[in-house]
């Protein structure tokens, strides 16, 4: 691919040069490629047809875990979120060591690997919040918690100009990977104000409902920044400075 130069940007096609934006500016690349027929039939394409079996499973996979967090991730990614989800997915996938090649998936493979994935490559949570908290996914109870030790929000949390208040902000999930379902149960704590004073602890409790699942659980935690302007509270720059990230991953393996 190369970049546009030009004072006059071009979207389109001329000849066998396509001309398109992107997020990376203006590109244009030329046309062509090997026949599709001959990439689905040809056995020289075998490992090309298998890499794009699982590279398809891992894009599904992503989308049935945004899917079911979409309350609390509406705020808190970043425009190339997706794609770093499916890479990661895709390294669980081939930790799958069980399957052929081609027919590896991600329940076979080590989901864990999710683990301590930001949602928001802008806003580390681990950069953002630095007080002290634990986690705890109760499986046969079906709770997944995050609790927070009390802290002094200037001091221990990272907020950006403009910051009056902040929510701390958590989701457990079920997801059924194989249907592409889930069980979801968020819970954010009130809004805290940003400043000196010792706030208390924050617990934050998620029942799924379900006892004794046999899926993958996940839970997410994350920070929501806030500006109070007469009494009402607005998300800070569209929450460009969220942070979210999957804290705890049990495969009930």
């Amino acid at each position: 691919m190369a970049r546009q130069s030009s004072i006059i940007k071009l979207k389109g096609t001329i000849g066998d040069i396509t001309f398109y934006k992107s997020k990376d500016g203006y590109l244009a690349r030329q046309k062509g490629g090997v026949d599709r027929d001959r990439i689905m039939n040809d056995p020289k394409f075998q490992r090309t047809r298998e890499n794009a079996q699982e590279f398809g499973r891992a894009g599904k996979a992503s989308k049935a875990l945004c899917t079911a967090i979409r309350p609390v991730l509406n705020k808190t990614q970043d425009s190339r979120m997706i794609s770093r989800l499916v890479k990661r997915m895709m390294a669980v996938i081939k930790a799958d060591a069980v399957s052929d090649r081609g027919k590896r998936n991600v329940l076979d493979g080590e989901l864990i690997l999710l683990q301590s994935f930001d949602f928001n490559g802008n806003a580390a949570l681990s950069a953002t919040v630095y007080a002290p908290f634990t986690v705890t996914i109760d499986r046969p109870t079906g709770v997944l918690d995050v609790n927070l030790a009390a802290f002094t929000p200037e001091s221990q949390i990272v907020a950006p100009g403009g910051t009056t208040h902040f929510r701390m902000i958590s989701a457990g999930v079920e997801v059924d990977f194989e249907n592409e379902t889930f069980k979801l149960a968020q819970s954010s704590s009130s809004e805290i104000a940003y400043g000196n004073t010792l706030s208390a602890a924050i617990p934050l409790s998620n029942d799924i409902g379900v006892t004794d699942s046999t899926k993958p659980l996940f839970l997410v935690f994350g920070i929501e920044f806030l500006q109070q302007v007469n009494g009402s509270f607005y998300s800070l720059n569209n929450g460009a400075f969220n942070a979210l990230n999957l804290v705890a991953v049990d495969t009930g393996v």
